[in-house]
Formats: structure tokens, sequence, C-alpha cells
């Protein structure tokens, strides 16, 4: 799979948030919950899904399903695998991050949405 389909601005058709993880919060039952951490500001990027690559698990009770995106975004230093990305409510994270030619330019970020 090519990882840089260099996209002008006007292929970057969808506004999405980037995140990194923020510290445990407690949920009042004896827990914690995971929170998140905006980077803003919101990016304009090319949200593409990846081909081919759509899986279904059975895990206990729950079935898991995962879809990948390849999502084009221009370069922002703290993006990492630590990353999610915000598109139209769903929630991407990061699983791989390229720079292309290591320009900063932009990136390039390969995603897995989670549907539990």
């Amino acid at each position: 799979m090519a990882l840089s389909p260099s996209a002008g601005i006007a292929a970057r058709a969808k506004r999405v948030l980037l995140q990194n993880a923020g510290p445990d919060v407690a949920d009042g039952a004896g827990g914690f919950t995971h929170s998140w951490v905006d980077l803003p500001p919101a990016a304009d990027a090319r949200v593409a899904p990846a081909a081919g690559n759509l899986e279904s698990v059975a895990a206990g009770a729950a079935v898991v399903a995962s879809a990948s995106h390849v999502i084009t975004i221009p370069y922002r230093a703290g993006v990492s695998t630590a990353t999610r990305v915000v598109v139209d409510g769903r929630a991407l994270y990061v699983t791989g991050v390229q720079d292309p030619d290591e320009r900063h330019v932009e990136l390039v970020l390969v995603c897995e949405e989670r549907v539990i």
C-alpha cells in the first residue's frame, strides 16, 4: 500500500480534530476513564478508506470491527501513534505516521477505526 497520496489543499475536504492521550480520570466506581486532549486548531484533511482492510473478530460476547483509513493533513509536530483523529464524530486511532521525504510539509496517517 502506497502511503504517500500527496493531496493538494482542494482534496482536503474534511475538517478533523487531532487529540493526544490525556490523564486518566476517576470514573467514580473505583476505575478510570481514558481522557483526550485536543491539539488545536482543527486540520483540513483528505480521508480515504484503505482498500481491503476490514476485519471482524469475536471478543467474548462483543464483536469488535476495525476499518483502516489513510488521512493526509498538513504537517504538525506532536502527532504520533498515541494520537487519534476525530472525523465526523468518529474516532480513528493512528497506527502509523509518515512525513513524506521528511520535508515537514504534510503527514500521512494510517488509522484504524474501532467499533465495540
